[in-house]
C-alpha cells in the first residue's frame, strides 16, 4: 500500500529545532565518543558533518528524492581520514549513533508535543536509519579504499579471536589473553553470546565497538563482553533493531560454545513460534521450555507416562486444562492468581481442576513428581501436540 505524504507542517517544525538539534548532537559526541571529547581540527570536522547530515535528513522530508551524493562524499573523506591516522571506524559509528540517539529522542518528544500519528513517527525513524546506514557504508568504503583493503590487520585479529572465543574445545586462557591483546580488545571476565537471523540489513548492524561479530557465519552471531556490567546500555538498543535474537547465558571466558549453542537453540525456538518473536530473548528467562524441548524426542515418548487421561483428549479440551493446571503449579496452587493470570474467572478454574481430578484421580497434586508434571506440561501447551500427534523435529 502506498504511504500518504508526511504531514506538511513536519519540515517546518524540524527546521525550527535544527540549530538546537545539532548543539545537543554536538555536546552528546564530546560527553560520549572520548575521541572528540579534547575537541581539535577533526572532531570539529566530524560535528560539521553531523550538522550537514541533519540539514540534508530535514530537506529529505520534504524532498524525498534528494541527490545524497555530496553526503556521502563527506562521509568517505572522513573514512580515508580515520584509516590515514590509523585509526578505526569505531569513534565515528558512535558518534553517528549518539546522534541517532539524540534524533529519535527529539522525535518522540515532537510526536507527544505536536500529536504526531505513529506512522509518521516511524516512518521518521526509518528514514534517520536507512540514511545512517547510507553514509555510514560510504565512510565504510572511504577506510577501506585508503588501506587498499576491505579489512584492517587489526579486524582480521578480532575476526580470530572472535572464533578462539566459541572454540570447542576451550583455548588457554594465555592464548587468547594474548590475541585480545593484539587486537586491541579488552579482555572481559565473562561473554555472551547472540544469535541473529540471517540477512540483517546494514542499518543494523551499527553497534558498539567492543562486540565481535559475524555476519556471514550460517546463523550469524555476536560476541559480546561483559554483558550484565556496566556500559551496556548502548548495546540493548542496537539488539531490538535486529528484531528477533536470542541471548545465550552469560558464561565465563572460555565457555563460549556453551552460551552461542543454546543461543541458537532460543532463536529456533523462537522462530518455530515456541518462543516470543520480534524482539530480543534472554535464554536465562526461558529455562524451563529451553530444557525441555532440547529434550523434546524424550519427552515426546513419555509424555503418556506423566500426563496419562489428558492426552486422550481432543486438543481443543486438552489445551485449556494443561495451560490452567500449569499456571496453578506455578502459582501455588492459588486458583485466585491462576484465574487473574489466565484472564478468565475463577470458578473457571476451580471447575478445570476438578475435571482434571477427575481425568487422573488426583495424582498431579502429589508432590511426588511434580517437577516432571509442569515440565511435561510447559512442553504439552507450548507445543500442543502429543505422543499420538507426533514429533516434527526435536531442537
Amino acid at each position: 500500500m502506498t504511504q500518504g505524504p508526511m504531514p506538511a507542517e513536519l519540515p517546518t517544525v524540524l527546521r525550527q529545532h535544527l540549530r538546537a538539534a545539532v548543539a545537543e548532537m554536538e555536546r552528546e559526541i564530546r560527553d560520549q565518543v572520548p575521541e572528540y571529547g579534547a575537541g581539535g581540527g577533526y572532531a570539529r570536522r566530524v560535528e560539521r558533518t553531523v550538522s550537514d547530515t541533519v540539514a540534508f535528513f530535514v530537506d529529505s522530508v520534504d524532498h524525498p528524492d534528494a541527490d545524497p551524493r555530496r553526503l556521502t562524499d563527506l562521509y568517505v573523506r572522513l573514512g580515508e581520514q580515520e584509516a590515514r591516522q590509523g585509526r578505526s571506524l569505531d569513534a565515528l559509528q558512535n558518534a553517528m549513533r549518539v546522534s541517532s540517539q539524540v534524533a529519535c529522542r527529539r522525535f518522540i518528544k515532537d510526536a507527544y508535543r505536536l500529536g504526531w500519528s505513529r506512522e509518521t513517527l516511524g516512518r521518521l525513524t526509518d528514514s534517520l536509519f536507512l540514511l545512517l546506514a547510507r553514509v555510514a557504508d560510504a565512510a565504510a568504503q572511504g577506510y577501506a579504499r585508503e588501506q587498499g583493503q576491505l579489512a584492517t590487520e587489526r579486524e582480521r585479529r578480532r575476526d580470530r579471536l572472535r572464533d578462539l572465543l566459541i572454540a570447542e574445545p576451550a583455548p588457554g586462557r594465555e592464548a587468547v589473553a594474548e590475541l585480545a591483546v593484539a587486537a586491541r580488545w579488552e579482555l572481559p571476565k565473562s561473554i555472551a553470546l547472540v544469535a541473529l537471523p540471517s540477512g540483517l540489513p546494514a542499518g543494523a548492524r551499527i553497534l558498539p565497538p567492543a562486540v565481535l561479530p559475524d555476519w556471514d557465519a550460517p546463523i550469524p552471531f555476536l560476541v559480546v563482553p561483559d554483558p550484565d556490567g556496566p556500559g551496556q546500555d548502548r548495546l540493548w538498543p542496537a539488539l531490538r533493531r535486529l528484531g528477533t535474537a536470542a541471548i545465550g547465558p552469560t558464561v565465563p571466558i572460555g565457555r563460549g560454545a556453551v552460551s552461542l549453542r543454546w543461543a541458537r537453540r532460543g532463536l529456533a525456538l523462537a522462530e518455530r513460534g515456541l518462543l516470543p518473536g520480534g524482539a530480543p530473548i534472554r535464554c536465562v528467562d526461558h529455562i524451563a521450555t529451553l530444557a525441555t524441548l532440547a529434550a523434546e524426542e524424550l519427552v515426546d515418548a513419555t509424555a503418556a507416562d506423566v500426563l496419562g487421561p489428558l492426552l486422550e483428549l481432543p486438543p481443543a479440551r486438552r489445551q485449556p486444562l494443561a495451560e490452567t493446571l500449569l499456571t496453578y503449579l506455578r502459582c501455588g496452587d492459588n486458583a485466585v492468581v491462576a484465574a487473574e493470570r489466565l484472564h478468565i474467572h475463577e470458578q473457571t478454574v476451580r471447575y478445570r481442576l476438578r475435571r482434571i481430578t477427575e481425568l487422573t484421580g488426583g495424582r498431579f497434586t502429589e508432590p511426588d513428581g511434580r517437577l516432571d508434571v509442569m515440565l511435561m506440561l510447559n512442553w504439552l501447551v507450548r507445543t500442543g501436540r502429543t505422543g499420538a500427534d507426533g514429533v516434527t523435529g526435536a531442537v
